[in-house]
């Protein structure tokens, strides 16, 4: 073995340790000479500052996969099970690993030092347990891992009084260089002791979150249901057996926890229960197909959170920080925050049938300032979820103090605990860094109840989005602490009005003070001015619509998601997300518009021009005014004016054609704006701009044409009275003479009109010879009275 003064709690035999101490001063000594007469040069300093940090980490890394119970208890056997491996070059041999406990440790702040430096060979090691509880390999070859179980009665640990106790793995052995017995690793870990009850118990508040990323899109269908299209399926993959959030769900439930959810997942995963489409490449999107995957996750989700208290946040979990440092200058964004909070317990009421509580803000991180916690409250929460690293104690406390702190005008702050709060934190998938997270969270709960004998309410507010592999560790840690003797569970709103400490800091820090790695993460303002032109154009469409909430509902929601604390980090995927929501906002309103026209041309001093307004949404529009405006009224006038408007309604899929008089002055082109408008006043769609060219009729050609019209009139009488004449001259040659016809009928005398003469001198109708050869006639013989009133008369 090694001295006893380079590695604490070893003791070997006097005896021993004299003779390997000559034997390495025998064996060192020509080295020793030789290295004394060469200069040391900055490359070899550096050389030797590397192998100090090697030589520290050891050679062969110890790993603790499994350490139960992790709180034991009188009559407990203690079972150890990990893995070492040889990192060096040479092969060990002679290896054992050990057991060592430490002295308990007094501090909180004791036990995150040595987690920090948990594989360092410097430091306390502890005592050996020795005996029979040991693991020993005849040779450890490099790069190979070797499984390793230790399992010892609690009672051989000597453990004395309640405390948090190190607990050291260690690999000894030696080498080909170093043939004598020495630590070549070690990992250090947490023991929690505390058999008994505790006579104050800590009152501790675990938040579990349920939440995602964003997943919907504002588009849906043009159907009834209003098919939703999601951006991707990969809610899918987190809500299916096994996934992130189906973990969270399974191990929650088991859990005594506070449930905080946002409300977006639950739309989402509701969403999914029916028909549902997902973008694919371009415009293209095909059916979704795990409506049952949806429907079991929520049927699980149910029965978790029955007789549990559930805290809504926001709708899609909106940034405070971002919209306090970034968007406040912004008109609008304050009132998307109102309408997401509005929203949220709807949403939780409906998918889980259980009423949420949603007085809490959550600002990221448990981060705040003045700016934040205004923020946060402005939507009617009064208690604002913040973490001790950031309203840190500046008094004289020598513990932690309860969660609740009153700091000013009725708020609330929650302050979770940062160390238990960020216990679960980085990559947790190996079961090694999963076993050390728990055992030093228990620890840390531990140490925490042991500062006082006050009673106290402490919360722990991990992060956002655990991974399945964190939340795993998560379950584990508070299992057993819901399962240990010092802490009792409590929820989040009895966290929230107990009793606060008289000497805790209620003084919120500046902002100055909010850490610069999460400012670099936030929306910036750009963000906020895109969501508040996409409110207005919102705010500009709907006034038309017969039926606005086919599309308030989706754009509202969409807006609330531009918003959401997934975003940080995520610059290329928050901008395309934000154009997104715009570009089908501006494509739906573009399905009203103006027909595109030519150039018109008018002949005479007025005329009617149309302008046709088309409607290709599925509903149809209303409030709307389509203005005509000439651009020189002094030439044309449109209604007597400059412009004139008339009111529109089209129904869905239809289009109408509006006809406006105009009149013109003066000869000449003009250029014509129609333009649609909404009632009050706003411009809706692009105008659609023409030329209107004028001709004036003068007095003079209408003289012209007058002439002419009226020579045709008399051309045309004259060729009818000729045509008569000349029929008459040739009724006169085809009569007998004045004496009668070969037949002897007596000849009826005529004057030069071609009227007969009757002996009483009378002037009456020609009539027509009649021939023998004649027929009877087809109709009857006019009559000789005056006509009718309206009837024809031929003259």
């Amino acid at each position: 073995m090694a001295e006893a003064a380079d590695f604490p709690g070893m003791t070997p035999s006097p005896a021993r340790r004299w003779l390997r101490r000559t034997g390495a001063l025998l064996a060192g000594a020509p080295l020793l000479a030789g290295l004394l007469q060469l200069p040391a040069s900055p490359a070899h300093a550096d050389g030797q500052a590397s192998a100090r940090e090697v030589s520290d980490a050891g050679t062969v890394a110890v790993a603790v996969d499994s350490l139960s119970p992790s709180v034991p208890t009188d009559g407990d056997t203690l079972t150890v099970s990990g893995t070492v491996t040889n990192k060096g070059k040479q092969a060990v041999t002679e290896a054992q690993v050990d057991l060592r406990v430490g002295s308990a440790l007094t501090t909180r702040s004791a036990i995150e030092t040595l987690a920090k430096k948990s594989d360092s060979l410097s430091g306390t090691a502890g005592s050996p347990v020795g005996g029979k509880y040991v693991a020993k390999f005849a040779r450890l070859t490099p790069g190979v891992a070797q499984h390793f179980s230790i399992s010892v009665p609690v009672d051989e640990l000597e453990l004395e009084d309640d405390g948090v106790y190190p607990l050291g793995v260690s690999l000894s052995g030696e080498t080909a260089a170093k043939p004598w017995e020495q630590m070549l690793g070690i990992q250090r870990t947490f023991l929690p002791w505390q058999p008994d009850e505790a006579k104050t118990a800590t009152k501790t508040t675990v938040l579990w979150p349920l939440m995602s990323t964003v997943h919907m899109t504002a588009e849906t269908g043009s159907n009834e249901q209003q098919t939703p299209v999601f951006l991707h399926d990969d809610l899918a993959e987190e809500i299916s057996p096994g996934g992130r959030l189906d973990q969270l769900v399974t191990l929650g439930k088991a859990l005594d926890v506070t449930w905080v959810i946002d409300p977006d997942l639950l739309a989402s995963v509701d969403a999914m229960t029916g028909r549902y489409d997902v973008r694919g490449e371009g415009t293209t999107t095909t059916a979704g197909t795990h409506q049952a995957i949806a429907k079991q996750f929520l049927a699980n989700l149910q029965g978790a959170v029955q007789d549990k208290e559930v805290v809504a946040l926001p709708f899609a979990d909106p940034d405070l920080a971002s919209l306090a440092h970034n968007g406040t200058g912004v008109t609008g964004s304050l009132s998307q925050l109102k309408a997401a909070t509005d929203v949220a317990a709807i949403t939780v009421e409906t998918v889980l049938h259980v009423t949420p509580s949603t007085d809490f803000a959550w600002p990221v991180e448990g981060a705040v300032d003045p700016s934040i916690v205004k923020v946060a409250t402005s939507a009617g929460a009064d208690k604002v979820i913040a973490r001790s690293d950031s309203l840190k104690e500046t008094g004289s406390l020598s513990y932690t103090p309860s969660a609740a702190r009153p700091i000013g005008g009725g708020t609330t702050a929650v302050v979770a605990d940062a160390r238990l709060s960020t216990a679960f934190q980085g990559d947790l998938t190996r079961a090694s860094t999963s076993t050390l997270a728990v055992q030093e969270f228990l620890a840390q709960s531990l140490g925490l109840n042991l500062q006082t004998g006050k009673e106290r309410s402490i919360v722990v507010a991990p992060q956002r989005m655990p991974t399945a592999s964190q939340a795993r560790a998560m379950a584990e840690a508070v299992t057993a602490l819901q399962g240990g003797t010092w802490s009792q569970s409590q929820q989040l709103t009895a966290a929230a009005t107990a009793k606060p400490d008289p000497g805790a800091t209620t003084k919120v820090p500046s902002r100055s003070k909010y850490p610069s790695a999460l400012r670099k993460r936030e929306l910036p303002r750009s963000a906020f001015e895109e969501i508040a032109t996409t409110q207005a154009r919102l705010g500009n469409f709907k006034v038309i619509l017969t039926d606005e909430s086919r599309v308030v509902t989706p754009f509202g929601r969409a807006i609330n998601r531009e918003m959401a604390t997934s975003w940080r980090g995520r610059t290329t995927a928050a901008s395309s997300f934000r154009q997104g929501v715009q570009d089908h906002l501006d494509t739906l309103a573009d399905q009203v518009k103006l027909i595109q026209k030519s150039d018109t041309k008018l002949s005479g001093r007025s005329a009617t021009i149309p302008v046709t307004v088309q409607n290709n949404l599925v509903q149809g529009v209303e409030h709307l005014v389509l203005r005509l405006t000439s651009t020189n009224p002094t030439r044309l006038e449109i209604g007597g004016e400059a412009y004139f408007q008339q009111p529109i309604a089209v129904s869905g899929g239809h289009s109408t054609t509006v006809k406006f008089t105009t009149s013109a002055n003066v000869n000449g082109q003009t250029s014509v704006v129609a333009q649609l408008y909404t009632e009050d006043g706003r411009e809706y769609g692009a105008p659609v701009t023409f030329d209107v060219k004028v001709t004036e009729i003068t007095a003079t050609v209408m003289l012209v044409i007058g002439g002419g019209v009226l020579l045709l009139v008399l051309a045309g009488f004259r060729m009818y009275t000729q045509r008569k004449r000349a029929a008459a001259r040739e009724a006169e040659e085809d009569a007998p003479d004045e004496t009668g016809d070969a037949a002897g009928t007596p000849v009826i005398p005529q004057d030069s009109e071609g009227l007969r003469t009757e002996e009483s001198g009378v002037r009456s109708r020609a009539v027509d010879p009649v021939q023998p050869s004649d027929g009877t006639p087809d109709t009857a013989a006019e009559s000789t009275g005056p006509s009718g009133t309206g009837e024809r008369v031929d003259r």
